[in-house]
């Protein structure tokens, strides 16, 4: 069936849902290609926005509203490619790079010729013996504890011996630790103090250090965060927080050292299966230390059922986690090489959703759309009791 606009139909109504149809597929095409924010891709947009209205306000008719949506079609397949830098002399720092995201981070540098210090919390570990197979001789281990002042400062002079034909390009901040999720409540502040330690003030002192030499090359700095430092995720509250300190702390640094040419970046990853979680062993660790720290009343209120099910969380976050972590690399890549990189990446499709819910709508509505995280959890004693005694009455 053929539908035709009448001067008595509204097209206001057509212009703005064709605007936010395109609009929406434009600017996730933009974020697919991780196109520069350049002056052409804006230019571009103005001059759609133009248009619309030349449009709607000369034709007011089904060939105006033609015209415009074959501007916006063909601006849709229009995304500027990306502006990269060369990797020439190049010299990259990553922590954290014993497994996970750091690991293949420096696995891929190395392939594309960067010079690539891996800073690792074992030195005598198997995710050292695999990069040293499979990386070339580029590839420097360092012995690096970002909890450590005196093992960031010998990887500071080692690192600074080594840059020969090659400049200090950029840090990628990426050593962390989840710790054990649980209620804000019933973590113990070890776990507070150790996430702060391991994913705040290590990546902090770790810039602090090498910022000298970044400011030479005008290089960049590149922290993982995470989705849980940009929203409130229910039973990470040690983690989320200490992600998000690290999150502000990117931000006021991307401030005050662009005017030194110094980039720096933030991203928050979604679910990525990585060894973040840790050891069955040490969970197990970390449930005995939270049990053990528990006051009676909070346990009899929880309940025993409610506390050992927490462990049936943290066992169900690597099924829930993509295995793929291609998207991050890529990302954490433009972050490094582009021209224009952007503050803030969030690679992952529940990141961006996430953060778009909790920027864009009522906490209310935020509250339960991440509710359903909740899914696994138990109802604590106390409150299934009352809830009994309600029906009951």
């Amino acid at each position: 069936m053929v539908m035709y606009l009448s001067e008595a139909d509204n097209p206001l109504l057509v212009y703005l849902g064709v605007t936010v149809v395109f609009g929406g597929v434009i600017l996730y095409r933009a974020k697919q290609k991780r196109a520069e924010r350049e002056i052409s891709f804006c230019c571009g947009l103005l001059s759609l926005f133009v248009l619309e209205i030349l449009c709607f306000a000369t034709l007011r008719s089904s060939l105006g509203l033609a015209i415009f949506s074959l501007a916006c079609f063909l601006c849709c397949f229009y995304i500027p490619a990306p502006a990269m830098l060369p990797v020439e002399r190049k010299a990259v720092l990553i922590t954290g790079s014993d497994s996970g995201i750091g690991h293949e981070m420096a696995k891929l540098l190395d392939h594309l010729g960067f010079v690539v210090f891996a800073g690792v919390l074992n030195e005598r570990g198997p995710g050292v013996e695999e990069l040293r197979k499979s990386c070339s001789e580029r590839l420097s281990v360092l012995q690096l504890d970002v909890t450590d002042p005196q093992q960031i400062q010998e990887a500071f002079l080692e690192v600074k011996k080594k840059l020969e034909s090659a400049d200090l390009w950029g840090i990628v901040n990426n050593a962390g630790i989840m710790g054990f999720p649980a209620d804000a409540e019933l973590l113990p502040m070890s776990n507070y103090k150790q996430c702060m330690e391991v994913n705040f003030f290590g990546p902090v002192e770790v810039s602090k250090t090498f910022i000298p030499l970044l400011r030479k090359s005008k290089g960049r700095i590149v922290n993982i965060s995470s989705m849980a430092g940009g929203i409130p995720i229910p039973k990470f509250a040690a983690y989320g927080a200490s992600k998000a300190a690290l999150s502000m702390f990117s931000g006021v640094l991307r401030q005050e050292l662009a005017k030194w040419g110094v980039k720096v970046a933030a991203v928050h990853p979604s679910g990525f299966r990585t060894s973040i979680q840790g050891t069955p062993e040490m969970w197990n660790k970390l449930e005995r230390n939270l049990l053990e720290k528990l006051t009676p009343d909070v346990k009899e209120d929880y309940g025993e059922d409610y506390l050992l099910a927490l462990k049936t969380f943290l066992l169900h976050i690597p099924n829930a986690s993509k295995p793929d972590l291609s998207p991050v690399l890529c990302d954490i890549l433009h972050a490094l090489l582009a021209e224009r990189p952007y503050g803030l990446y969030t690679p992952g499709k529940d990141a961006y959703k996430s953060l778009f819910v909790f920027c864009c709508f009522p906490l209310w509505f935020y509250d339960h759309f991440i509710s359903r995280i909740e899914t696994y959890s138990k109802v604590p004693k106390a409150l299934r009791a009352a809830e009994t005694k309600g029906k009951n009455s």
